[in-house]
């Protein structure tokens, strides 16, 4: 069976921005899933890169491709025992049974929506799900990130909670859990927020949750910059699996989308239409982004020793041939700028190493469009979000297929 995108699965990888986190404490601002999943893969990818460097290339592939897929296991998990507070959900867990009856019941409220991904895709969703037992490397890492992710949101509302009974027994149980994860490589440094580069990227990444997208714009719901990233990501991995991307390719799209955005931690998200205004500005938006992403981010961590997180960042964002939303592949330890349509054939080789630039602008657009679409639906008049959906349509009826998705047919889906 052929793997299909629709509609109903971009819109439930989109409802995590309806989701609300820690709802029953008092927030200084709405803390939801979907940034959460952004902080929390973001993390797992920095653990992944630290723990695989003594490993061959098919078993680091292997690793990597459990870990994502672990991770979007959990987040569509996570999507329908939205209500379920962990602690409850903690003690249906220690039995087996009852574990299993939930895991049945979620699984089947998901298969409507998952079952276009085809009978593989499913099996190993069921199987993830059923052995949360599992201590394997790639479910430690997702653990391990998962609790580090949670512990930020809560250093957040800590202060202004002061009189919660609960608070105290909670901090403990962040801080036993993640001690006890010190043999894994970086979760030390990651710990060590003030003290290490890496844990102050890890910090300095979380922060994209109060950056709002469309931020002159009135929307509901308001998404951020740190959940748009991680929805580009899930698109791009699914689109991935739609074209029949290869390994390496599938995990250089879903990890180019998870970190697509970040320079704006550095300059905010600045709308289309200023980018747009002309070529000179677009330009030197472009290059002050690149300065302050090497002075403040990649030349730190290159000082600390991890060259390999750098030089994969870099890879992501394209900075070599100029835009993370061209095509590239590695050919002879050198990255060149390939033809979309030899990524697909050819180059379509995990020993190439390559990366969907233009799969990459597809899940971003469409990501932009749901956002768009599900505020409009929602009540939201405004006039830049008309104007966003028909310039999204329009680029794509001009070209209806981009990467070997049939974005235009897409789209009409939401018409």
């Amino acid at each position: 069976m052929s793997v299909i995108i629709r509609k109903s699965l971009l819109e439930l990888i989109f409802s995590g921005a309806f989701m609300k986190r820690w709802n029953d404490k008092l927030r200084p601002m709405e803390l939801v899933e979907v940034d959460k999943q952004g902080h929390k893969m973001i993390v797992a990818w920095l653990l992944f890169l630290l723990n695989s460097r003594d490993m061959d290339v098919a078993r680091k592939r292997a690793l990597g491709e459990s870990i994502i897929e672990g991770g979007i296991f959990d987040y569509l998990y996570r999507l329908v025992i939205t209500d379920i507070k962990p602690p409850v959900f903690y003690r249906i867990k220690e039995n087996a049974d009852d574990y299993r009856t939930l895991t049945n019941w979620v699984l089947k409220e998901l298969n409507p929506r998952i079952m276009p991904l085809g009978k593989d895709f499913m099996r190993r969703m069921g199987e993830y799900l059923m052995h949360p037992e599992d201590r394997g490397l790639a479910r430690r890492i997702l653990h391990a990130a998962h609790l580090y992710a949670s512990y930020s949101e809560f250093k957040l509302l800590k202060s202004i909670n002061r009189m919660d009974h609960e608070l105290t027994e909670i901090e403990q149980s962040f801080i036993d859990r993640l001690e006890a994860m010190r043999d894994l490589n970086g979760v030390a440094e990651l710990l060590d927020e003030d003290g290490t580069v890496l844990g102050g990227f890890a910090r300095m990444c979380g922060r994209l949750r109060f950056q709002k997208r469309w931020s002159q714009t009135p929307r509901v719901p308001e998404t951020s910059v740190l959940g748009h990233m991680f929805i580009v990501a899930a698109y791009s991995w699914f689109f991935s699996m739609e074209v029949g991307a290869c390994r390496a390719r599938s995990q250089n799209n879903f990890f180019s989308g998870l970190f697509h955005d970040l320079p704006e931690l550095l300059t905010r998200d600045i709308i289309s239409p200023v980018k747009a205004a002309s070529h000179d500005i677009s330009e030197l938006i472009h290059e002050y982004e690149i300065l302050e992403l090497h002075r403040v981010v990649l030349n730190p961590l290159k000082e600390g020793g991890y060259t390999d997180i750098t030089e994969r960042l870099e890879y992501f964002l394209g900075l070599e041939v100029g835009s993370e939303f061209k095509a590239t592949v590695v050919l002879d330890g050198i990255i060149t700028e390939a033809p979309e349509s030899d990524l697909a054939g050819k180059f379509n080789h995990d020993t190439l190493d390559p990366k969907d630039g233009p799969l990459l602008k597809v899940s971003d657009s469409i990501a932009a469009y749901i956002e768009a679409h599900t505020a409009l639906r929602n009540g939201i008049s405004s006039g830049q979000l008309h104007h966003a959906l028909y310039r999204i349509q329009q680029t794509y009826k001009e070209r209806p297929v981009v990467a070997g998705v049939q974005v235009s047919a897409l789209l009409a889906d939401f018409d």
